[in-house]
């Protein structure tokens, strides 16, 4: 599971309502290399919840990939070291066994082979 992947999921369990950023506890990830598409990063930068990819990406142990802060959009055009690293964290580290975490019931949704289960029990639809 990509951390765009990530950053797009929320806790969907009935009565829930802050059921997002998920919590990320990754026992194995990898990085798998992806073409850098510079045109893809500037439109996806303005869809991504900032902090949970920061967060996401420090549970990882990459604390200074990224910036605590979102940058201004206008860095994109002018950086290409922050567009290199944000393609690194967004596409590239890959969660392949672990869990995410609800952060309002602690639920936790298994990731197995890269795959985040997100099912819902009976009683929580």
């Amino acid at each position: 599971m990509r951390l765009l992947t990530h950053n797009m999921l929320a806790c969907n369990i009935k009565g829930v309502t802050n059921g997002y950023p998920l919590g990320l506890e990754a026992e194995k990830w990898v990085e798998k290399e992806v073409d850098f598409n510079a045109d893809f990063l500037r439109g996806v930068f303005p869809k991504i919840e900032w902090r949970a990819l920061v967060g996401a990406a420090r549970a990882l142990g990459f604390p200074d990939l990224l910036p605590e802060d979102a940058p201004d959009p206008s860095v994109l055009s002018s950086s290409d070291d922050f567009l290199r690293r944000f393609h690194r964290a967004l596409l590239e580290l890959h969660v392949e066994e672990g869990a995410l975490v609800c952060p309002e019931t602690g639920r936790r949704f298994p990731i197995s082979k890269g795959i985040p289960n997100m099912l819902l029990h009976e009683d929580e639809v």
